[in-house]
């Protein structure tokens, strides 16, 4: 199949926020304990937290962490995790059904993000709890000095304030899953009020509404109007959620998830500006992308529920190689919406559905999923360039027919770099050819491809290495043109830089 992906430098759609490539901790299996955290562990540092975990944080170019939940902190008291560790309560979660020893809380974890130059993400617990508690936590956190919570602080031994810039208003309000479920109507005021009482505290913080919980939910649309409606003057951005999987073995539409992120965004970017010209507005409500990621839920749900007990495991997903191809083509769809989604978490960084596993007093490894997100991670900078993409469709039995070729772009203006990403979500080849309309013709410095193979998931310790493979692309048939033929299945990065033309 033929394709042409025109690159078009005068035009973009902004710049790349670095938080796009966040990610997500929660107190959910073995997340925190003996994921990031393990006092005892060989590589353990001196606050308990895992090195080799943290080397691996670094490695795959996190940016920003979200805490404490996730369902989680719809049951959470966070005064539990504050104080010697010692007189901290055991609490049963109800989310998880699991036992919290609150070991690990708000200082732990934001001065394991501090030492990592992590931004801070925290939520808020709006299920049971309420606006004095929500106010009370960003007191205890970024007011300096002079009052009940910020001296509690101080003598829990940190006398700085974390200022912590991010903070979401509860999570998945929309989901019946959720300990507090409410109407989007209850929940808009109450995210307004408390909203409200945080920014008191300290006005320089932003703040992220609940959105969706997933573009299928029966609510979708009607609960993002309702609940900017009553929170829009203080929410900064409104979040979304989803996850995605391979459902009996439908191969092509799994292979579509981009495409079907893009419709979600699309659909919530028009809801946000249906909103603000009702109001009469200029403000633009910013999207938050805060769990996105493959994770094959009915596995979970056929499971039944867990036995109560003590971190231990739950959803650590063993990804393959089609996991890490769709997980590049989510990645293109949020480069390609730059302009509106500004933060994206992954969700999780360790053991649940995450691109890192570890062993308990063992050891630490990379996922196939670590792959794509490192790569974007370390080579997305500056803007996302505009592309279009033009070639035959391939229909899918969920998403119907959708684009064979998915491409994205970004160009760094200190280096001039261009990186482009592109998926092949069909079962044959596709020859691309990038055309530049650039003002001077590129050269190729490197091309790297990720294939999706017949095997399923790989445990490292039994399949063999995974990783990218060279892929040699050609001078295309005209000036300034580059030809790559994409393998079936795959996901592709390539590397160009702009040659100098004659007489510059």
């Amino acid at each position: 199949m033929a394709h042409e992906v025109v690159l078009d430098e005068d035009h973009d759609r902004g710049t790349i926020d670095p938080r796009l490539f966040g990610s997500f901790v929660e107190h959910l299996g073995r997340c925190v304990y003996t994921g990031i955290y393990e006092p005892g562990h060989p590589t353990a540092d001196a606050h308990g937290f895992r090195g080799d975990v943290q080397a691996l944080v670094r490695e795959l170019g996190v940016t920003l962490v979200r805490y404490p939940g996730g369902n989680f902190v719809s049951g959470y008291r966070w005064e539990d995790g504050i104080g010697p560790s010692g007189d901290r309560p055991r609490r049963l979660d109800l989310a998880w059904r699991s036992i919290e020893t609150n070991q690990v809380g708000t200082d732990e974890f934001l001065g394991w993000a501090q030492r990592n130059a992590l931004i801070p993400m925290m939520a808020v617990n709006l299920g049971t709890r309420g606006i004095q508690e929500a106010a009370d936590l960003v007191e205890y956190c970024n007011t300096p000095a002079g009052t009940h919570w910020s001296d509690l602080r101080r003598r829990h031994g940190r006398a700085e304030p974390h200022g912590v810039p991010l903070w979401c208003l509860g999570n998945e309000m929309d989901g019946p899953w959720q300990t507090g479920h409410m109407s989007s109507e209850r929940y808009g005021d109450l995210a307004a009020q408390a909203g409200k009482a945080m920014k008191l505290v300290d006005p320089t913080i932003e703040l992220v509404a609940c959105g969706s919980s997933s573009h299928t939910m029966p609510t979708f649309g009607y609960w993002e109007t309702d609940v900017l409606d009553r929170a829009w003057d203080v929410a900064d951005y409104i979040s979304m959620h989803a996850y995605y999987e391979e459902h009996d073995g439908d191969r092509r539409s799994f292979l579509a998830s981009g495409a079907a992120m893009d419709e979600f965004i699309r659909g919530v970017a028009a809801t946000v500006d249906a909103v603000a010209a009702r109001k009469h507005s200029r403000k633009r409500v910013a999207i938050s992308f805060d769990e996105w990621n493959v994770w094959y839920q009915s596995r979970y749900e056929a499971a039944g529920l867990p036995e109560v007990d003590e971190a231990g495991p739950r959803i650590e997903d063993t990804y393959g190689a089609l996991d890490a191809v769709v997980v590049g083509d989510l990645l293109i769809t949020l480069l390609n919406h730059a302009d509106r989604v500004r933060i994206a978490c992954l969700a999780q960084l360790v053991n649940v559905i995450a691109p890192i596993r570890t062993l308990p007093a063992g050891e630490a490894w990379r996922q196939t999923t670590f792959h794509p997100i490192a790569t974007v991670a370390a080579t997305a900078r500056g803007r996302s360039l505009v592309t279009r993409v033009t070639g035959p469709p391939v229909a899918t039995r969920r998403h119907g027919d959708v684009p064979a070729v998915a491409a994205a772009a970004t160009r760094d203006p200190e280096t001039g770099r261009i990186m482009t990403y592109l998926t092949n979500r069909a079962a044959e080849p596709a020859t691309v050819t990038l055309r530049h309309r650039g003002r001077r013709p590129l050269a190729v410095e490197s091309c790297q491809v990720l294939v999706a193979d017949s095997d399923g998931p790989r445990d490292r310790r039994a399949a063999p290495a995974f990783g990218f493979v060279p892929l040699d692309p050609a001078t295309g048939p005209e000036p300034g043109t580059i030809t790559v033929t994409l393998p079936p299945e795959s996901w592709t990065v390539l590397a160009a830089l702009g040659l100098p033309t004659r007489g510059t």
